[in-house]
């Protein structure tokens, strides 16, 4: 290969070694950086690698080409092609065995001499050799030698005698007599045996792409074109080869050799070589002169071409293994997606690998895999028992498992919805409860009589007090003291309905907070039932609850402390009680305790301590705004909390909010902010009950919620769930029904048959006129209303569409009795019509189900159609169970 750019050849047997051919023979060792086999003097290929130089061969001059004997013995058996076409088989290190011996040194001569432009040893029959010559007028191009073939002495003539030992060599040692000749008047730039039979030689001639087959060599198949040279075969698909001409390469498909079945983008400067990755299916390295660039083809995913027009697609990518320009590069044979590159230059080697481009795929059951090279890597979302109380689980698993605990359904308890939902979420909590109470402050006798109230209901807290009106102040005594406050209340029937959406007070004109409190001590709230008791003047109530806080089991001995400092208020403003809880009372801990204080220390009117303690339930401060803020006040803070419940997408706020515009658009924030359209979507549509305004239903924002609820209950085969949920979702929504879109059509005159007895009144709607309630005193329509032509038979009871099921085959009557009322509710489904798409048989879906769980071809007879399993979402089982 002298002046000509350098070449690497890797051992097909050692994975650690590998020739670097140019002028001379270079034998080199490959290992880590620091191991005992990289010695003093070894060349960095890497990080990690370097090259140990074994030995060098310079005793072939004049390479053209070079070519590893394929079997393990002789392992360092290599034949070179030289200019003037001679191929001589050499050796790299020393061998003991008699066979290396023998072979080493073999010269084989073709008839004239010229250039050996390419040589390929047959890889099941390792004693053929090919070489691919220039074109002589006289002589063939491809010659097939036999390297444990003799000198023939009867074939050498004088002038040979005189040609061969003009160069002095020994004669014994000389082949002139090829196995095969192949390609007369020809040239031949480049050779590779097919993998699929080793009789078959494809070679890149002058003009044209052959396939010689040496069990009949007269003839040839071969197709004409320029992309002739670097003729490789896919070490994956036998029957995919690649080839190159100038900066154009072509795929071909030895099934269909007409034409390329790709023809890959053109580069601007030629090619020098093209390479299958070894380790990796469908991957092709390519080459260009002059560049420190190697472009990848990824032909992974390509189908096998059907018409002549299909063209497979692929993913282009290009790698940069070394600064310099690159001379020649060689994949490793057995790891993955590696290579050596040497620089054309001055022989710099570099070991690169080629990074797998990572393919991500993420289930809707929040399992995250992807593919790296020949790994798979699958990450699942629960880490170890320790950290999974501390790692919040992702939005999807939550609304995944709380869609399997029926979460949203209960219509009736609405509250337990949180409960449903783990109840430990207390927005989540907070929304339900605020549902609960519109609900039933909707279904109230007395304000069902008065229509307008009820739609008040779901329009917020925020709208009612706006139309506040007849407020009276009042000044009440501390309760079991006749000692009177200086703190005013404000009442009215606006705010007697505020303070029962807050859930204080229950129905009548008293405000009896009594109910709330009890409930309060039962869940174990003492603080918050002690606030709500002193914010109702009740200060003998809030101490009684502290004190049984504190002597309750695990309860919090320090209750007993702030009950002992609340017994001790006084109403002198300038007493030392008051100067010490004002001061005090931010280091309590618990924000109702907090708030107690700042309630008793707090001038009338101005209860900034208490309204604006963002620790403290909105229902509870919303209540307490309702008994102490003035008109004027009152809306000027619920506007601003409304506001500010809004941009956090808090849902507490939905108790302001209501189910309006400012509903929707907090509940924006919230699914911005959290992804659960679950929630969201329940919230919007199961309680758009009467009263609710209708247009927001319509919002598409909401529509956007409830579809893409709708699609992840599809994606996690969540099908009996969605098909509740869009029963609920008519039924409030009956504008949301699909229309249909499967009709059952006449054969004959094409008719719907449905729609046909839809329109005559005296029949009945639907399919009920023709028998499918199964109940035997209902007419049986057995033809087309329309046309009066039979209906189709079933294709096991031979009876005609229409007929009632009497019994499925394979079913004992006693099963038929115990399957009534499930029919029944299954509106008759074993009488519906059902045919397979692709033989247009069929029958009555009980039949049809009862014959393909016992077979899988059509019961027709003659008919071999696997009707069921060309069904593949029928394979498939849904996840919940209903």
């Amino acid at each position: 290969m002298s002046g000509s750019k350098p070449d690497i050849l890797w051992s097909p047997h050692h994975p650690d070694r590998y020739v670097i051919c140019d002028s001379e023979l270079g034998l080199y060792r490959i290992g880590p950086v620091g191991s005992a086999e990289t010695k003093a003097g070894t060349l960095p290929l890497s990080e990690e690698t370097a090259a140990t130089l074994l030995a060098i061969n310079s005793d072939t001059p004049y390479m053209k080409c070079v070519a590893w004997y394929p079997k393990h013995e002789p392992e360092c058996l290599l034949a070179v092609g030289q200019a003037n076409g001679r191929v001589v088989l050499t050796s790299l290190g020393q061998s003991h065995n008699s066979t290396c011996k023998e072979l080493v040194g073999k010269e084989f001569v073709p008839k004239h001499a010229r250039q050996c432009n390419t040589l390929a040893w047959n890889p099941v029959d390792s004693n053929l050799l090919a070489a691919g010559l220039d074109k002589h007028r006289a002589d063939f191009s491809v010659l097939i030698w036999d390297i444990s073939s003799k000198f023939s002495p009867e074939a050498s003539v004088a002038a040979e005698k005189i040609r061969l030992s003009s160069v002095d060599l020994d004669l014994s040692t000389v082949v002139t007599k090829p196995l095969y000749e192949l390609g007369q008047n020809d040239a031949c730039l480049s050779l590779c045996w097919l993998l699929r039979d080793p009789k078959l030689l494809l070679a890149g001639m002058h003009r044209n792409l052959a396939i010689f087959d040496l069990r009949n060599t007269s003839q040839k198949t071969f197709v004409n074109t320029k992309a002739i040279q670097g003729v490789t075969v896919d070490p994956h698909f036998h029957d995919r080869v690649a080839s190159f001409f100038e900066g154009q390469v072509a795929i071909w498909d030895l099934r269909k050799f007409e034409k390329p079945v790709l023809t890959l983008t053109e580069q601007p400067k030629p090619l020098t070589k093209v390479a299958w990755c070894p380790t990796r299916t469908g991957l092709l390295a390519t080459l260009t002169r002059d560049s420190n660039i190697i472009r990848l083809y990824d032909m992974q995913h390509t189908p096998t071409p059907i018409g002549d027009e299909t063209e497979p697609t692929i993913i282009e990518r290009s790698v940069q293994p070394c600064e310099s320009q690159i001379g020649s590069f060689a994949w490793h044979p057995s790891s993955q997606n590696r290579m050596v590159v040497v620089s054309a230059a001055n022989r710099v080697m570099t070991d690169f690998t080629v990074f797998e481009r990572i393919s991500l795929a993420w289930s809707s059951t929040t399992s995250l895999m992807w593919a790296c090279g020949r790994h798979l890597y699958d990450c699942v979302e629960d880490g170890a028992e320790g950290v999974e109380s501390v790692i919040e689980k992702d939005i999807a698993t939550k609304m995944r498992q709380r869609a399997q605990s029926r979460y949203g359904h209960d219509t009736v308890q609405v509250w337990r919805n949180h409960l449903l939902a783990g109840g430990n979420d207390p927005q989540l909590k907070s929304l339900w409860y605020d549902l609960f109470y519109m609900k039933q402050c909707a279904e109230d006798m007395e304000l069902k009589l008065q229509g307008s109230k009820q739609s008040v209901v779901y329009s917020g807290i925020k709208n009612i007090v706006k139309t506040s009106s007849g407020t009276t102040e009042s000044r009440r005594c501390w309760s079991g003291s006749d000692r009177q406050t200086d703190v005013p209340r404000y009442l009215s029937e606006e705010r007697c309905l505020a303070l029962r959406l807050c859930g204080w007070i229950s129905r009548g004109p008293d405000i009896d907070v009594e109910i709330f409190l009890r409930s309060l001590e039962q869940e174990r709230e003492w603080e918050r039932a002690a606030a709500v008791a002193l914010f109702n003047l009740d200060i003998r109530r809030a101490i009684q609850i502290l004190n049984k806080g504190a002597t309750a089991e695990k309860g919090d001995l320090n209750l007993n402390v702030v009950a002992m400092a609340l017994s001790g208020y006084t109403d002198e403003k300038s007493s030392l009680w008051r100067e010490m809880c004002s001061s005090l009372r931010l280091q309590l801990k618990n924000p109702y305790l907090c708030v107690m204080f700042a309630f008793l220390t707090s001038e009338p009117g101005a209860y900034d301590g208490v309204l604006y303690e963002s620790s403290v339930a909105v229902r509870d401060r919303v209540a307490f705004a309702c008994m102490f803020l003035s008109d004027a006040q009152l809306p000027r803070y619920i506007d601003k909390l409304t506001n500010e419940m809004k941009e956090a997408g808090n849902l507490e706020g939905i108790l302001l909010t209501g189910l309006t515009k400012d509903g929707v658009d907090l509940m924006e924030s919230y699914v911005d902010r959290t992804g659960d359209v679950q929630t969201a979507s329940f919230c919007m549509l199961k309680f758009f009950q009467q009263g609710s305004p209708g247009d927001v239903l319509k919002d598409p924002r909401v529509q956007c919620w409830i579809e893409n609820y709708r699609n992840l209950l599809d994606a996690w085969r969540f099908w009996h769930k969605r098909a509740e949920f869009d029963i609920h979702r008519g039924k409030l929504d009956p504008s949301s029904k699909p229309l249909a879109q499967v009709f059952v059509s006449c054969n004959f005159c094409g008719k719907s048959i449905s729609y046909s007895c839809s329109a005559m009144p005296h029949q009945g709607r639907g399919f009920s006129q023709y028998g499918v309630s199964g109940s035997p005193t209902k007419s049986k329509v057995t033809s087309c209303p329309g046309c009066r032509k039979p209906l189709p038979r079933c294709a096991l009871c031979l009876m005609n569409m229409g007929t009632p099921v009497s019994n499925c085959p394979g079913t004992g009557k006693s099963d038929e009795k115990v399957d009534l009322t499930r029919e029944n509710k299954l509106a008759q489904f074993n009488n519906w019509f059902t045919w397979c798409h692709n033989c247009r048989h069929g029958g009555h879906a009980g039949h049809m189900l009862s014959w393909f769980r016992d077979h899988t071809e059509c019961p027709v007879s003659a008919c071999t159609c696997k009707c069921m399993q060309l069904d593949t979402t029928g394979n498939l089982v849904p996840s919940d169970s209903s």
